[in-house]
């Protein structure tokens, strides 16, 4: 008898061990703050304060940059795990003048965003987004963002979405798999000795970004630095094989992490898709 409650003990234990490490993990994945990086003014953009209904209550905010001159479409920016809307934004600053409308959140938690990010509250977030762009762009066609952490996101919320207006989906250093992507980030630190009981608690495959690219049906368009030290470009790969829509992915020689759209010289190939998917 005492041998069996040590047995179940020492198993309670291991599952309370593991799923604190787990919050630990997940509460790697984001680095949230409200410091103000720069503004509409000084990017030379039209933009306004939004704010909208979010996953499980939380109010979220975002900005809205509409297109100059007639819109050609909407363009949705799901940013990474960093800071804030206004660290993004400058990512994508440049659109509105091309035509396309631009709404850039922060998740729960980010900014001036309530609540606090989980994996799962931030696809609910880029949902809600979803549909705010949506009520915003008034009918107009819809290209979703994402950009590392934001582009596993966008995938999730895509395929969740059930949707068919979302005309192309670019990701920008995106990786495939939660549990892929934190025993990549714990390996070069003493983490990894824990990983195997961390990771654990993390979404199970089936939540992976890989499993929902084969469940969607818009275009997709990736983009990943050949050098990206952050997430490596083998998670693009595999995102890129697990396509059934049409998808290509656009290798950046020497490039590092999220350097595809602070790059001038990418930015007609990136207009010549949103052009062909529209």
């Amino acid at each position: 008898m005492f041998a069996g409650l040590r047995t179940l003990m020492t198993a309670l234990v291991s599952a309370m061990a593991a799923l604190s490490l787990a919050g630990c993990v997940e509460g790697m994945f984001f680095y949230p703050d409200t410091r103000t990086y720069t503004t509409p003014e000084q990017l030379g953009v039209d933009a306004r304060d939004v704010v909208f209904d979010g996953g499980e209550g939380a109010r979220l905010h975002g900005w809205w940059m509409p297109a100059a001159g007639a819109a050609r479409a909407t363009i949705v920016q799901v940013h990474g795990n960093a800071a804030n809307v206004s660290n993004h934004a400058p990512l994508v600053a440049w659109l509105p003048a091309h035509g396309f409308n631009v709404l850039s959140f922060d998740y729960r938690g980010f900014g001036r965003s309530e609540g606090s990010p989980t994996l799962n509250g931030v696809v609910a977030d880029t949902r809600a987004a979803l549909a705010e762009a949506r009520r915003l762009g008034g009918g107009t066609p819809l290209v979703v963002l994402g950009h590392s952490l934001g582009g596993a996101t966008a995938v999730r919320a895509l395929a969740e979405d059930g949707t068919n207006d979302v005309k192309l989906l670019i990701l920008d250093s995106a990786f495939a798999s939660y549990r892929g992507i934190a025993r990549d980030a714990t390996s070069r630190s003493l983490l990894s000795l824990v990983a195997p009981l961390a990771v654990a608690g993390l979404p199970p495959a089936e939540s992976d970004p890989l499993a929902a690219m084969a469940r969607i049906r818009t275009p997709v368009l990736l983009l990943h630095g050949e050098r990206d030290g952050v997430i490596p470009i083998a998670h693009s790969e595999r995102l890129h094989a697990a396509a059934v829509s049409p998808a290509r992915l656009i290798r950046i020689p020497g490039g590092q992490h999220l350097d595809a759209f602070s790059r001038p010289a990418l930015r007609p190939e990136i207009l010549a898709a949103i052009t062909a998917a529209l």
